[in-house]
């Protein structure tokens, strides 16, 4: 993965969030500090982990090869040293800011939200909210592994309502969530954590962009 072209703290009800920009070969700022791209990825991480998943990274990679921003963002519990995040109202409360910000600051394009794991739950659930032409999933915790009776997380799926691409390990103990007509599901080898073959997440991601965004 590049190293970020730059870095944006991002003042939200929840306390500071960082979004790293990534930006394709020979894109800049404007003069209105917005970089102009045909699309960008605003992606954020899973309850426990950070934004230097495997599955991050090799998506970001992807994206800017095809042209296209990414900015990897870390909501305020993470900037603010904790590894147990807020629920999920507050979260999606944190993310409609920073994307919001994005848009006015610093980037100039069609957004596709997304995440990983608990990341993928907040955009599923803000996608309208926020304007997102589209949602990437990487690793949809469906339902907790050994709790049948808890409840299944397919409706944050499910109210997306733009197209969406599912990423999900075979092995995956939180389970696979079924295609529709508006979400895909790509299946690569490997568990929750989609680092057993980050390849096939890049390609799976490569192969989906197109199909929501005008990429050269």
């Amino acid at each position: 993965m590049s190293a970020p072209a730059s870095s944006l703290d991002i003042s939200t009800p929840q306390g500071v969030a960082r979004a790293h920009l990534h930006l394709p070969a020979g894109a800049g700022p404007g003069s209105d500090g917005r970089v102009t791209v045909p699309g960008a990825l605003v992606l954020g991480h899973g309850a426990g982990g950070g934004i230097d998943a495997p599955d991050l990274r090799a998506v970001t990679a992807a994206a800017t090869a095809l042209g296209l921003a990414v900015a990897l963002v870390e909501q305020p519990y993470r900037v603010a040293g904790k590894r147990v995040g807020p629920r999920g109202p507050a979260l999606d409360e944190a993310w409609a800011a920073v994307v919001a910000d994005l848009r006015a600051r610093a980037l100039d394009a069609p957004l596709i939200t997304g995440g990983r794991s608990a990341g993928a739950r907040t955009a599923c659930r803000t996608a309208l909210a926020t304007g997102a032409v589209g949602v990437l999933c990487l690793a949809f915790p469906t339902r907790p592994p050994g709790r049948p009776d808890a409840p299944s997380r397919l409706p944050e799926l499910e109210a997306a309502g733009v197209p969406v691409l599912v990423v999900q390990g075979t092995t995956d103990p939180y389970g696979t969530p079924p295609a529709s007509p508006t979400r895909t599901v790509a299946e690569v080898p490997g568990d929750h954590a989609l680092k057993k073959d980050t390849a096939a997440v890049a390609a799976a991601v490569t192969a989906w962009l197109p199909t929501v965004l005008p990429v050269p």
